[in-house]
């Protein structure tokens, strides 16, 4: 097996970066990701607005390039183990960013929400965090479910995208299903692909609705891999039970179309099913969770069980990497 470290300098968007590591196909790469403000907000009293600096918000470590891809490939990337690497983490809202509020694209005349940090208490040991209300004495443990709302590849056409845009290269998709034992799927844009991520979050509600997460520094290991010949025009999930498409819009109702598009015509590929035969399965099996509604484009997902599909996806190479993914751990 083999297992090398990624060391490298933050950046903040996919695009014209040259590799920090390059691997060959099967490789464990442990590497370490800030968070979303770069730990700059620390307590309740750390304003992002008075803490940070824009554009530079949610950093992501890489990029990595992935030995023999090329664009029409694919590249998949493994969740082998993701775990916060402090004892606390901070979740915010913002003026004019959010679900429930007014943005700079939906303008009102009411005043926005105000800007307010939250600290969490991570206990790893205990796989807990606990919120503490800002207003009252209310608190509770919540159980960690670590993820990465950023993770994608290098886009088309020598684009440069910001690390907060999701798009059909990944991005900051914030979903909540890309934990450990998620597999994730790339199509490659550009030679070696690029793999970037970040923005861990302990855990998150689907939809992401105030905002951002309980955003915290993680400790991640993956394993990275690359299919051959199979184009994936939007990124695409697998973990034990689901296979999931996602898409990326706005309004919140395309990225609803081009998810489920894109999971219809992937059942009928995987089926052989003509398209409305694969359009009626999906819309009796299917399930639709939010990613985000609240970054500069929204994201969602469409997922079907693997027990309706009854095929493997990609020749099984979720499976091969769940099977890596366990010697890892043994052997640590």
């Amino acid at each position: 097996m083999r297992v090398q470290r990624l060391e490298s300098e933050p950046a903040y968007a996919f695009g014209n970066r040259e590799p920090a590591l390059t691997v060959p196909p099967g490789t464990v790469v442990e590497l370490s990701t800030e968070d979303c403000f770069g730990g700059a907000v620390r307590g309740v009293d750390d304003l992002p607005s008075q803490v940070c600096q824009f554009p530079y918000l949610n950093p992501v470590t890489g990029p990595i390039a992935v030995e023999g891809a090329e664009p029409g490939d694919t590249v998949a990337v493994h969740f082998v183990d993701i775990r916060p690497r402090r004892d606390w983490a901070v979740s915010t809202t913002f003026p004019h960013f959010g679900a429930l509020t007014a943005t700079h694209t939906t303008a009102m005349l009411h005043d926005a929400l105000p800007e307010r940090v939250w600290r969490y208490d991570v206990d790893v040991d205990k796989w807990v965090c606990r919120f503490h209300a800002r207003n009252s004495d209310f608190s509770i443990e919540l159980p960690l479910d670590p993820m990465h709302g950023t993770v994608g590849v290098a886009p088309a056409a020598h684009e440069v995208i910001m690390s907060i845009t999701p798009g059909a290269h990944g991005g900051n998709m914030d979903t909540p299903e890309m934990r450990a034992g998620t597999t994730a799927y790339f199509g490659v844009n550009v030679p070696g692909a690029l793999i970037s991520l970040g923005d861990g979050h302990c855990r998150q509600g689907e939809g992401e609705v105030c905002g951002t997460a309980v955003e915290a520094a993680m400790s991640t290991v993956v394993v990275v891999d690359l299919i051959k010949g199979a184009a994936c025009p939007w990124p695409r999930l697998e973990d034990d039970r689901y296979l999931m498409s996602t898409g990326t819009a706005r309004p919140l109702e395309d990225a609803f179309r081009i998810s489920q598009h894109d999971l219809v015509g992937w059942t009928g590929q995987l089926l052989g099913l003509d398209p409305l035969d694969s359009y009626q399965l999906i819309s009796q099996t299917g399930l639709a969770p939010a990613g985000n509604v609240v970054d500069t484009n929204y994201t969602m997902l469409a997922k079907v069980g693997k027990d309706v599909v009854g095929v493997p996806a990609y020749d099984g190479v979720h499976d091969r990497l769940r099977a890596t993914a366990t010697r890892y751990l043994a052997e640590r």
